[in-house]
């Protein structure tokens, strides 16, 4: 039968739809005649690829005992002929992929789509999210280009309207509805998380961020920090903010090429004593283990958003704790958290000192790096609806975050951007 299930990041469905693909591929009669290239029995598709990577290693362990079943992974930012070549010459009856590089190969790789005549099994999983992603018609693209006869699995942590018309185009209609979120249990982690948050003017954030950091690093040895941005640029701001103070720092965002994001991955799943630095990247299913604090500076998307990035710490029942960072005029997000049992958090005490250090570190990031925060930190709250909303009210709330930077005046935007923004002729803004 095909499967809804409502499950949430972080309970083991990896491993429920794994095993059961792995068993169907372990029972198919062997193909003699063409003994290299097997047809592909199984397609797994998640929406980041740090996810298809985590569920591709995954793969690959249950494995151990069955040498002959080969799991392939195609992701977007890697080159595709190297694909190409590997699905070439290695068995492939697992896939793991992301959408716009599923479809991709669909499209240019002779033969890809012969080899889709054998597809068994297709699980789809944080449905939510690849909705979310807009990755709707490349779903839609990859549905129909499947055989009819085969068994769906969708994974969801939560289960919108859109998540059900997905079901209505990729489903049988008797499916089996599977709920494992029972209603009214807080949201996996918000028990076992201690939840604070701040709130404090934008010239005072980086130094109370500093000293959250170090606070928390002078009472846990064993620290292993993840402090999630806005954007990617801000990502990478607050990155070299952190690294000029000497703490142990890492990033991980968008921007940066793939290969990197996958060895940053890799480096702080295995180390303990790390702060990484994060954009919305790693903030669902990338499990992460030991994570003893996560800060969020800034306003999330939602309140799904939070409870996700908050979900990358008291993994597996272990004690974690959350800190959110917020502006007087973010404030308002509170409400939409108000029935998860979060406290306000004490300031940590910031002496002259530290406040000349953090000034004096923040000197030294390139000028450039502040000009393209500021120019990704206005885009963020521009679509944000509340803040968005008085684009003057915006303007003099950027130009707050850019002296909050060091910056004297605003950085000049190209007209083409503003107008894009829907911001020109806003008082407060320089165009160049």
């Amino acid at each position: 039968k095909d499967v809804l299930a409502k499950a949430r990041t972080g309970t083991g469905k990896t491993v429920a739809f794994l095993l059961p693909a792995i068993e169907v591929v372990s029972k198919l009669p062997p193909h003699d005649h063409d003994k290299k290239r097997p047809p592909i029995s199984v397609i797994v598709v998640c929406p980041t690829r740090e996810l298809a990577d985590q569920a591709a290693a995954e793969a690959n362990k249950l494995l151990k005992f069955h040498p002959s079943i080969g799991v392939q992974l195609v992701i977007g930012g890697t080159r595709m002929a190297l694909e190409q070549k590997r699905m070439h010459t290695n068995p492939c009856q697992i896939l793991v992929a992301t959408p716009g590089r599923l479809k991709d190969h669909m499209e240019n790789t002779p033969g890809f789509a012969t080899r889709l005549m054998g597809v068994k099994f297709l699980i789809l999983d944080e449905a939510d999210r690849l909705l979310d992603m807009g990755f709707r018609t490349d779903i839609e693209r990859i549905v129909a280009a499947l055989p009819k006869q085969r068994q769906t699995l969708l994974f969801s942590a939560t289960v919108p309207d859109e998540v059900r018309q997905v079901c209505h185009v990729a489903m049988k209609r008797d499916l089996e509805f599977v709920n494992t979120v029972q209603e009214g249990s807080e949201e996996t982690h918000s028990q076992q998380v201690k939840q604070m948050h701040l709130v404090a003017p934008l010239d005072k954030q980086f130094s109370i961020l500093y000293g959250l950091l170090t606070d928390h690093i002078s009472e846990n040895v064993d620290y292993k920090v993840i402090v999630f941005c806005t954007t990617a640029k801000v990502t990478s701001l607050v990155a070299e903010l952190l690294s000029e103070l000497k703490l142990n720092v890492r990033e991980i965002h968008s921007r940066k090429p793939q290969s990197y994001r996958t060895r940053i991955s890799k480096e702080f799943k295995e180390s303990k004593g790390l702060i990484l630095v994060s954009s919305d990247v790693s903030a669902r299913g990338v499990d992460y283990p030991n994570v003893t604090l996560v800060l969020q500076l800034g306003v999330p998307s939602d309140r799904e958003q939070y409870i996700h990035r908050l979900g990358r710490t008291g993994r597996k029942g272990n004690e974690g704790s959350g800190v959110l960072l917020l502006a007087p005029w973010e404030e308002y997000f509170l409400r939409s958290i108000k029935d998860l049992p979060i406290t306000e958090a004490t300031l940590p005490l910031i002496d002259l000192d530290t406040k000349r250090k953090v000034e004096k570190a923040l000197a030294h990031v390139e000028v450039k790096d502040k000009e393209s925060a500021y120019q990704a930190w206005l885009g963020y709250y521009n679509s944000n609806k509340q803040i968005g909303r008085d684009k003057y009210q915006l303007v003099s709330l950027a130009n707050e975050f850019s002296r909050s930077l060091g910056l004297n005046n605003p950085p000049a935007l190209t007209k083409l951007i503003l107008k894009k923004m829907g911001l020109s002729n806003i008082p407060g803004l320089r165009s160049k």
